[in-house]
């Protein structure tokens, strides 16, 4: 996701000032957070999968973590795009929407700004 996000802020002449991996959905808000406080970053994109797991537990926490990307977007007043596929995500549905994802993530920043 990150080759396609990276192309697709190229084509859109938006520069990649700094990439932060967390090791899973609940840690993005924070991240998200420490981010958009700073004055030299005017947007930002989450990149990632949840998977559909055996119980409700992927869901309740996606739908948590996306309010919070939300929130955070409008406490900021900077354009977050979301390339978060799923809560809920079937295995067989994953690949092909990577790259899409990646690019609309990026393409809602660059149309935000």
């Amino acid at each position: 996701m990150l080759d396609w996000a990276s192309d697709e802020a190229k084509m859109k002449g938006l520069e990649i000032v700094e990439i932060v991996w967390v090791p899973g959905a609940m840690e993005v808000p924070l991240a998200l957070d420490r981010l958009l406080s700073r004055e030299n970053i005017s947007g930002a994109a989450c990149l990632g999968i949840i998977e559909k797991g055996q119980t409700q537990h992927g869901l309740a926490m996606g739908q948590a973590v996306i309010k919070s990307i939300i929130d955070l977007q409008l406490t900021w007043n900077k354009p977050v795009g979301l390339g978060i596929i799923g809560p809920g995500a079937e295995t067989e549905h994953i690949s092909p929407r990577l790259e899409p994802h990646a690019r609309a993530a990026i393409a809602a920043i660059s149309s935000m700004s």
